[in-house]
């Protein structure tokens, strides 16, 4: 099915590369007007790729930033019908939760949390009023699942799953619904410098013995954001090739 987006509205946040760049093009192939935002160059490139994308650079963690985004998405738009929360860092790994350095702990939560409900709350406000919309946050497995040595990252992605759920339940009768997407490890250019046997490793721990692409999950994120998923709503949908399952 084609055009599933037509005529419909979106901000993707980290847009530049892997997961959200792959849902940029997507929703923009399905005919929605996007605005594809991010703090690195690549969201320049990406617009080059579809007339129907238009780049804006934001650090999410910044607050004038973000009001920048959204006064840009209601100047350009007048409103917003889909919000595709999506920028994240990632943080330290390998390091014990009581030496972690508080600082790193508070950049990825600036992003990731703080940052992500920042948008969402102007996301929300351009939706209420243009009359209700889809938001899709992506969350992580790491908000289900401990990784021991990356707490800043999986307590930020908790913080997302139950920021989805509260939104959900707390903008349904009002025409929004809020959901997220859960990848586990995807195949993204952040893996493309990994050393073979990293690659390996990763591969090993999903049952399919493979990881995702970025188009599985932008698969994903097209449907949640589409009418086709209407009484969706409040929910965080795991896409890991079954590595959660047992």
């Amino acid at each position: 099915m084609a055009n599933r987006l037509m005529g419909k509205t979106a901000i993707v946040t980290g847009a530049g590369s892997g997961i959200g760049r792959a849902i940029a093009l997507r929703f923009a192939a399905e005919g929605a007007t996007v605005l594809a935002s991010d703090v690195t160059e690549g969201v320049e490139a990406i617009a080059r790729e579809s007339e129907l994308i238009f780049p804006f650079r934001c650090d999410v963690s910044s607050d004038s930033d973000v009001a920048a985004l959204e006064a840009e998405a209601q100047s350009r738009f007048g409103g917003l019908d889909i919000l595709v929360n999506n920028a994240g860092i990632g943080g330290a790994s390998d390091t014990p939760l009581h030496e972690y350095p508080i600082e790193v702990f508070d950049k990825v939560h600036s992003v990731n949390l703080r940052g992500a409900f920042l948008v969402l709350q102007a996301g929300l406000r351009l939706m209420l009023a243009s009359g209700g919309g889809s938001v899709v946050n992506t969350a992580s497995t790491g908000g289900f699942r401990a990784t021991p040595g990356s707490s800043g990252y999986i307590i930020s992605k908790g913080g997302m799953v139950m920021m989805t759920r509260q939104a959900g339940y707390e903008y349904a009768a009002r025409g929004i619904r809020v959901n997220a997407i859960a990848p586990g490890t995807i195949r993204t250019p952040i893996l493309d410098s990994a050393p073979d046997e990293v690659v390996a490793r990763l591969e090993s721990r999903s049952p399919e013995g493979r990881l995702g692409t970025a188009d599985e999950v932008a698969n994903l994120a097209l449907f949640l954001a589409s009418d086709e998923a209407t009484h969706i709503i409040g929910q965080c949908y795991v896409i890991d090739g079954g590595r959660t399952a047992g």
